[in-house]
């Protein structure tokens, strides 16, 4: 499927931070999403999480900038075949990198099927 417009896809974007449950989301912190259309390095990644987990923050984390998640339009368009599709798949991909951000990495994520 052809990559959709930055701004629809940002809309999807948000209706997937929308639907995490707002205790959830009320425990992010220092956190932003950010759209891209792809990752340099691999032009296949769906998304990815930069920054320090919760798990991983002691004494010395104040004043850090803030954690990014990054959620890349053009990798997620191109595996997708409809719209509907793609809403699933930016759905999983958020969850996914908000996960990292509490500390869950891929093996225990794929184990609950947010592969």
């Amino acid at each position: 499927m052809r990559p959709l417009p930055r701004e629809v896809f940002e809309d999807l974007v948000a209706d997937a931070l929308d639907e995490v449950p707002p205790e959830l989301m009320a425990l992010l912190d220092n956190v932003v999403v950010l759209v891209e259309d792809r990752n340099d390095e691999d032009p296949e990644l769906l998304g990815l999480y930069e920054g320090h987990a919760l798990t991983e923050r002691g004494w010395q984390y104040g004043g850090a900038l803030p954690d990014r998640i990054m959620v890349y339009r053009d990798p997620i368009c191109a595996m997708c075949s409809t719209a509907e599709e793609v809403r699933e798949e930016v759905t999983i991909t958020v969850v996914h990198e908000i996960a990292h951000h509490f500390g869950i990495d891929d093996e225990r994520l794929h184990e609950l099927g947010w592969g």
